[in-house]
């Protein structure tokens, strides 16, 4: 059955939170079906400021945020989320946790479990997944044989509550563990904590079944930022860059192809097509994502991205933080 309408609260108003209450204002502007009940921080402060900002409730605390709601956005530090999601799945309200969902594999599992009894739509915020640099490449066959990709940021305080693995690197992990859909036959990593108290710069080679190898890289402390990943495959060369919101696609074909892309001829039987994909400049993900579990909501729809494929992603990042803590 269909639901008409929800009511939907936020818990954490820092920098991301105000981000996602802001998009969710807009989203009810335009969206007759949904209403912003309010907010709630542990910094009262920061709770007035938001819902004077948003013209919303601020709730006092979680228990009463959550008896106003069916329907609760979590952009809470992550040592928080699985408590804050237990509470809610008590209650049987529909959550959308940012990543990573929990802090380690075992609270993951057990939200798994608790939410198999309450029956509501669970979302966790891989916003990556929402990219057009990665959305523009839907209609292409993507059958990964080699991966590199390198995700690097300057510092920032936010975020060191958990390692470089977990801040930075799992977005990547998502997307692989999406694209090459194959089991994880071994990892080899390492890493250091360089600034902060958890590592802040690791690199993992990821080695799959099908024989799709993946070395992937992250730091916190890089002096520019970048997020690229390139695909290797047969006869083809994909390369994403999800901080400009652009592909580009190098395939291999027969001379005699037809083709409305740039060409260039490599020998006298083969040429090489170039492509970049139709992204939409405009698009924001982080809105895209939220309308996507809204949608899921109200029309009853399967979520982007699953709790199932959030606890994958942490049970990769958590193999790869215990090897290097080893």
């Amino acid at each position: 059955m269909n639901k008409k309408n929800i009511n939907i609260g936020l818990i954490g108003c820092g920098h991301l939170g105000s981000i996602h209450s802001r998009l969710i204002n807009e989203i009810c502007k335009t969206n007759g079906s949904v209403s912003f009940a309010g907010v709630y921080d542990i910094d009262m402060n920061k709770t007035n400021q938001a819902a004077e900002n948003f013209n919303v409730k601020a709730f006092d605390s979680l228990d009463s945020l959550l008896s106003a709601v069916d329907t609760l956005v979590v952009v809470t530090s992550t040592p928080t989320h699985f408590d804050i999601a237990k509470k809610a799945l008590s209650k049987q309200i529909n959550l959308f946790i940012e990543k990573p969902v929990t802090s380690s594999l075992e609270e993951a599992v057990e939200l798994i479990r608790i939410s198999k009894y309450a029956k509501v739509k669970i979302q966790v915020g891989h916003v990556e997944r929402f990219n057009p640099a990665l959305t523009s490449l839907d209609g292409y066959n993507l059958d990964p044989k080699f991966i590199e990709s390198h995700r690097l940021s300057q510092f920032n305080p936010r975020g060191t509550d958990v390692s470089v693995i977990q801040d930075l690197m799992i977005h990547d992990l998502d997307i692989i563990l999406q694209l090459v859909k194959s089991p994880l036959e071994k990892i080899d990593a390492n890493g250091v904590a360089v600034i902060s108290n958890n590592i802040d710069i690791a690199n993992a080679r990821l080695t799959f079944n099908n024989g799709c190898v993946a070395n992937v890289t992250s730091s916190r402390v890089s002096l520019k930022k970048m997020r690229k990943m390139r695909i290797f495959q047969q006869n083809a060369y994909i390369s994403i860059d999800f901080l400009q919101n652009k592909s580009e696609i190098f395939k291999l074909e027969d001379i005699n192809t037809k083709t409305k892309g740039l060409t260039y001829p490599v020998s006298d039987s083969k040429k090489i097509i170039y492509e970049e994909p139709a992204t939409e400049n405009n698009a924001n993900p982080i809105k895209n994502e939220l309308e996507t579990f809204i949608d899921s909501i109200l029309n009853d729809k399967h979520v982007k991205v699953s709790l199932d494929e959030g606890k994958q992603a942490v049970e990769v990042a958590d193999k790869i933080m215990r090897i290097i803590e080893q």
